[in-house]
């Protein structure tokens, strides 16, 4: 039951989101394109309760309990940045914005734009962390929270591996090519001029 609700949620936070631009862009109504963008965390609100009324159930934790509360923390922490991303690019698109700008590829300007990233994934974790030991604490027992205590280092590792990806960026960062306008405000970066 769990996972068809989490994929339910996944599908419905993409047909929210595309519903939402489409009225905000396409029939220019944009309180009902805010209205129907504000119902995606009521998906969140849905999958938490249905997983907490779960295992009140008496149903026995297991990985797709674990899923719920990671993909909650995923949404947390990444969904208000993927609609304003989308949201962007729609406007663009359908409405004559100028084009979003691209996320930086060079130089500390990367290593920054990497480090927000990480600090994202950091929420996502400790959203997840939270919500699976609450999980843990509300079940009670303790051989039958395996399958969250797993889920929980498998938020640790994600967000150690994502650290260390970040950190690559900032001990060696990529240059620019020689000539470019990024290569010239490195310089000035790096020569204080």
């Amino acid at each position: 039951m769990i996972i068809g609700l989490v994929i339910a949620c996944e599908v419905g936070f993409w047909v929210l989101l595309a519903a939402g631009l489409a009225v905000r862009y396409v029939l220019k109504w944009r309180r009902t394109s805010v209205a129907l963008l504000l119902c995606e965390p009521l998906l969140e609100v849905v999958l938490f309760l249905a997983t907490a009324v779960d295992l009140r159930g008496g149903a026995r934790p297991s990985w797709e309990h674990g899923l719920a509360a990671l993909y909650i923390g995923f949404t947390v922490a990444y969904g208000h940045a993927t609609i304003s991303w989308l949201d962007g690019h729609a406007a663009h698109r359908l409405a004559g914005a100028p084009r979003p700008p691209k996320p930086p590829r060079y130089g500390l300007a990367r290593a920054r734009h990497e480090g927000r990233l990480w600090l994202r994934t950091l929420l996502a974790a400790a959203v997840a962390l939270a919500l699976l030991q609450c999980a843990i604490w509300y079940v009670g027992d303790g051989t039958a929270t395996g399958p969250l205590r797993s889920w929980q280092w498998a938020a640790l590792r994600v967000l150690g591996i994502h650290g260390v990806i970040a950190l690559t960026y900032l001990l060696w960062p990529k240059k620019a090519p020689a000539g470019t306008a990024a290569h010239e405000a490195e310089d000035r970066t790096l020569t204080g001029r």
